[in-house]
This record gives structure tokens, sequence and C-alpha cells, in this order.
């Protein structure tokens, strides 16, 4: 009788119902004759969507972080020096989980609100003569901050120093979504996940994989870090064969099948031009808001896929979420780390359009005026509106008029 409850948070994301009715199967035998078929489409088509010609896409039944885990046990060992930054709490993670793995960690701390430091990157680079660094980490999106990084400039840099370091690529909210060209970029290892611009209940994790990290994965046979549930030796012998090393998660496949056909008609180059579109109503709506403004420091830094907002002074961020949660019916990201209670994310990544954003761009205002901010009701709505108006291509033709 109230209707559903808005999701716009930056993942879980909305999920299509073409993709919904394609998970909605009975179980089906995963040793099937014809089930490597379905792999093997999907195995080549992820490749499409990393942008990615040679090497490989693996898919685990996981979260992005167990990706992030193979990545690191398959091509690297105990004791091996990374350079890695840190600017939310995404990156946070990621570096933590390296050193957990026993990695060497040379972190530059990075101000929250700026995303990977090209300069300082490529002068502790120079200066590793010895070439003792073995891999370069960046995350392409940050999503506590909506801070987007420049990937094909870390390549830049690696390339300009000829230095031989793999570059490893956090790209969970960006791939699908935002820009991201593996092949031509020299990326060699990248993680996503299902539940982002895939647009897929969270369980399975995706990574992207180089010749050159296929390569040092070999290079380790059977030495290195202790692998099992991740190996790529393992998921290479079954992929081969369309098959893998234990149980699928054989409806999120199905999924993922659709959302394939779906994100390959439309195309990618579309896909980031929309995403584009989406975030500039959702920057021109917090521009209007009086005392708001973002956690990136800059348009260079600003992320398509979510934003992160600063409350004004005096109001506390998870007042707004909670008003907009029980209030509005409208779920909208929280503050992570030192943003609780100071900033609430408005995720616009996935199957998204400009009416649907700005009902999220609506349900943010009211919360802020109810939770003691001094706006002007309806100010954000109407500069994304404008924005929207002015940008948005027709999707349909319009039809004839009557006689």
């Amino acid at each position: 009788m109230n209707g559903f409850q808005h999701l716009f948070i930056p993942g879980p994301t909305n999920i299509p119902e073409p993709i919904r009715q394609s998970m909605n199967v009975p179980m089906e035998d995963m040793r099937a004759p014809d089930f490597g078929d379905l792999v093997q489409g999907l195995l080549t088509d992820m490749k499409k969507t990393y942008r990615l010609e040679n090497g490989r896409v693996f898919i685990f039944p996981s979260s992005g972080t167990g990706a992030w885990e193979s990545a690191i046990q398959n091509t690297l060992q105990s004791g091996d020096k990374v350079l890695m930054s840190r600017f939310g709490q995404f990156s946070l993670l990621w570096v933590d989980m390296a050193e957990r793995l026993g990695l060497d960690v040379d972190c530059v701390e990075v101000e929250w609100g700026k995303g990977v430091p090209l300069e300082e990157y490529a002068k502790r680079l120079e200066a590793d003569k010895n070439h003792e660094i073995k891999a370069v980490f960046a995350t392409q999106n940050e999503t506590a901050t909506g801070v987007t990084s420049d990937i094909e400039g870390v390549r830049k840099v690696l390339n300009e120093l000829d230095h031989p370091a793999m570059l490893f690529v956090d790209g969970v909210s960006s791939i699908a979504s935002i820009e991201f060209e593996m092949e031509k970029w020299g990326v060699d290892l990248a993680v996503s996940g299902s539940q982002k611009g895939y647009m897929l209940p969270a369980g399975l994790g995706f990574l992207g994989v180089s010749d050159k990290a296929l390569d040092a994965n070999k290079a380790l046979s059977n030495s290195g870090m202790a692998r099992c549930y991740f190996s790529f030796e393992d998921m290479i012998k079954l992929n081969d064969t369309g098959y893998f090393p234990y149980t699928p998660a054989t409806q999120l496949l199905r999924g993922l099948r659709c959302s394939l056909d779906m994100i390959l008609e439309t195309g990618m180059e579309s896909i980031w031009a929309r995403h584009n579109r989406m975030a500039e109503g959702v920057r021109a709506a917090v521009s209007a808001w009086d005392g708001c403004q973002l956690v990136s420091q800059g348009p260079e830094w600003a992320s398509d896929t979510v934003s992160a907002i600063y409350a004004p002074e005096g109001v506390d961020a998870r007042d707004v979420i909670s008003t907009a949660y029980y209030k509005y019916q409208t779920s909208l990201g929280s503050g992570l780390n030192k943003l609780m209670g100071k900033a609430f994310r408005i995720g616009h990544l996935g199957s998204l359009n400009p009416v649907m954003l700005c009902g999220a761009i609506s349900a943010a205002e009211m919360a802020l005026v109810d939770a003691g901010a001094k706006i002007e009701p309806g100010s954000g709505v109407a500069a994304a509106q404008a924005q929207y108006r002015a940008t948005t291509p027709a999707t349909m033709k319009a039809s004839a008029k009557a006689a």
C-alpha cells in the first residue's frame, strides 16, 4: 500500500526486472553436458566489459574482496614489496589485506577527498632503482568518498620509468559503469563485483587477469602464497572445459547472462556516458544545497557512480540517512569510518534514469531540511531537473500526433 523502498546506495544496486526474472529458475545440474556452453559464453563476454582482448576473467562465488585476495595470492609472494595509497575506507581495507597476507606495503597516505597520487607514485617508483616494488595498487573508484582516480595515468608513470611492476586495480564500483580499458591501459589484475554496475545481487567476484599476470602465476608454480579456493591453477583447469572446481552460484550465473546481454547491447561507451549524465544531475543538486558540498575535492576527482556529500555544519548525517529511510522510504549510503555522521552518499550507478534520481534527490533534500539544514526546499531537485533536461537524449521516438 505504501509503495516500495527506494534504493540509492552505491551497491547493491537496483536489479532490472529482466535480470530478476532470469534468476527465477529451478535449480539445475552444474555438471550437465550443456552447462559448459553457458559458462564459456559468460567468460568470453565478461572480457568485453573489461575491454580485455587477451588474458582471462575469473568468476568466483564471492564478493569483490575474494577477488582481491585471489589477485594477491596467485601472483605475489609474502615479503614482496608493493606500492599502495590509502584515501578512503575501501583503499584502507585493501592495504589491510595486503599487510595481513604478508606483503611489504609502501603506503602513501592521501587526504580523503583525493585519489591516487600520481606524482608521489612517480617519485617512489623512480627511487626504486632495483625494481624491488613488484606491484602497484590503485583504487579506481573509492566508494566511501566518491573519488575516481586516473588509472591510465598510473600506467603512464610505470611506462615512462620503464618499471616492470604489475598494476592492480580495484574497479568494484567502476567497471561496467565508468570508463575502464584493461588492455589499453595495461592493467594486470582488475577486481569487480556483481552487485554494482553488473546489476546483480552480491555473490560473484570478478577478476580480470592479463597475460603478464598469468605468467607471474606460472612462475610461482607450486610456490608462493598458500592458495586453494581462489587458486588460478584450479580455475584455469576447469574453466577451460566450461566448468568450475566447486559448486558455482548457478542462478547468479543465469542473471549474469541476462546482465551481459543488456550491457553489451547498450554498449560500454553509452553506459559510461549515461553514468556521467546521472552524476552531473546529482552534483548540480549538491551545489544548490546551502552548506552541503561533495567530499571529492574538485571536479577532477568527482565520481560518476557515487557522490559522498558533507551535511551542513550542525547537521548529523546519520539523522539525514535515518529520516530518509524511515520517513521517506529511501535508502541513502552512510558515511564510513571518519566520515560517519559527517557525510551521506547517493549511489548513481547501475540501472537508473533521471526521474529515479530526482526521487533520490527529493528524499535527501526533505531529510536534510527535517534534520535542520537551512536549504531551500526544491532547490536541489530544480537544479537536477535543469541538468537532466539539458543533457538527456530521447530513447524512444515520439508518437505521431493524432490526426
